[in-house]
């Protein structure tokens, strides 16, 4: 009877051990569960922190040099000859004829002067001319008459001698009475102003009454010169361009280009090469080059203003990349390219600087893949990591995997690439530890 009680109270006790046990292997189990999941965490973090540690970079490859190059550049219209006009004769404008725009011949009177003093010194000259004229006939009877007495010894030698260096003096004279009637015949010409080609009149400074003087033109009442026409010929123009020397490789016979002007702006007129100066304006450092275009129809007036886009043969060998892809480096230009994830700075010779993109001239191949815009921190031998594929420099527009080099990349699209959020790629290791997981749990079906 007594056993029984004591039998009871062993197993309680018994129970009570194994439920201690139990629970301690509970509360073992949860903090080594805990210390693996934090360490797993930790892990993670530290990968995490390492992988948001690499450079995010988007990759382009050089672009081989177009077969043709355009250029855009400010341009001059000038007339194909272009002539101010200036009177010749003193006097007052008795009339003009011809007004602004007026078409005009060769020869065309377009304005006549009135000059009286120079009448009268005309008239002068021809009465002289009449008296010399008749001086000289006056010497030429002399000497003959002369002459035949010579043979009768009525008169000396010298005497007859003396008349004929008269009668030739006589003559010169007369020349010269000639030869100044025939100069202010000239001058009485000038009273009329006339055109000297065919075109039209661009500018008339002049009115009913100004007063012109010789060798200028209208004076004001301030004593100042002006021109009393200006004569265009317009049936072709000059382009005058100013060629940075940056350009200066362009110019060449074989050059062309297309002129847009403000006040037809969907139209383009074709200009061709005539002439370049060949030396460069100290001052600007640009050479003159001019260009000709026909301009039948006359829609293009002298010195309008004008865009020459230039047309040149180009140079596919030498590789084109966007300017923000090259680094200023204490040794030299560089270009970042980029060899099993790690950077490689690269050496390169710039050539001309297009603004967005520029010239390399040696350093890099067209088969090189280089960072599109290369951070100022970025060192030699840095591990990166390659974006996914953005539309922009030379973007073939297919599907491509993150690595294949991007295409067509724009510097907008470049700031876009270099600014993703590493998020996508960080959950990408999150997502990876799943079929590593999956076995313990297929084990257990």
């Amino acid at each position: 009877m007594s056993s029984s009680p004591q039998s009871s109270h062993g197993g309680s006790r018994q129970r009570g051990r194994i439920i201690m046990v139990m629970l301690l292997v509970v509360i073992v189990a949860l903090v080594a569960w805990g210390l693996v999941q934090r360490g797993i965490h930790k892990h993670e973090v530290h990968q995490e922190t390492e992988d948001a540690s690499i450079p995010r970079v988007a990759l382009i490859t050089p672009e081989p040099g177009p077969s043709t190059r355009q250029v855009d550049l400010p341009a001059n219209l000038a007339a194909w000859y272009e002539a101010p006009i200036y009177a010749q004769v003193s006097g007052y404008v008795k009339m003009w004829y011809k007004d602004y725009g007026a078409k005009v011949k060769r020869g065309d009177v377009l304005a006549e002067i009135s000059t009286p003093s120079l009448d009268a010194q005309f008239n002068a000259a021809k009465a002289h001319y009449d008296v010399v004229m008749a001086r000289y006939r006056l010497a030429l009877i002399t000497t003959k008459r002369w002459t035949a007495l010579r043979g009768t010894q009525a008169v000396s030698r010298q005497e007859v001698d003396v008349q004929a260096a008269n009668a030739a003096a006589q003559k010169a004279e007369l020349e010269a009475a000639s030869y100044d009637v025939e100069r202010y015949q000239a001058l009485e010409n000038f009273k009329k102003i006339i055109a000297p080609f065919d075109g039209i009149v661009t500018s008339r400074l002049v009115n009913v009454g100004d007063y012109v003087n010789p060798g200028g033109g209208n004076v004001r009442a301030r004593g100042s010169i002006a021109e009393l026409f200006s004569v265009a010929d317009v049936h072709r123009m000059r382009v005058f361009v100013s060629v940075p020397q940056d350009y200066a490789s362009v110019i060449s016979p074989k050059i062309t280009a297309d002129l847009t002007v403000p006040q037809y702006p969907n139209r383009n007129f074709k200009a061709t090469f005539l002439a370049t100066a060949r030396a460069f304006n100290a001052a600007t450092r640009t050479v003159t080059t001019e260009l000709v275009l026909d301009n039948d129809e006359e829609l293009l007036w002298p010195n309008s203003y004008a865009t020459a886009h230039i047309k040149a043969p180009g140079n596919p060998a030498i590789l084109i990349v966007p300017t923000n892809a090259l680094l200023f480096r204490a040794q030299g230009m560089q270009l970042a390219k980029v060899v099993n994830n790690h950077v490689h700075l690269q050496n390169v010779q710039v050539g001309i600087n297009y603004g967005l993109t520029s010239q390399v001239l040696s350093g890099i191949d067209v088969h090189d893949q280089i960072i599109a815009s290369p951070t100022a921190d970025l060192l030699e031998g840095d591990e990166v990591r390659v974006v996914p594929q953005t539309r922009g420099y030379n973007d073939t527009g297919k599907p491509a995997h993150p690595q294949t080099v991007i295409k067509n990349v724009t510097s907008g699209d470049l700031r876009k690439a270099a600014a993703i959020d590493p998020e996508p790629e960080n959950a990408q290791p999150d997502a990876q530890p799943t079929p590593e997981k999956a076995p313990p749990h297929e084990g257990g079906h």
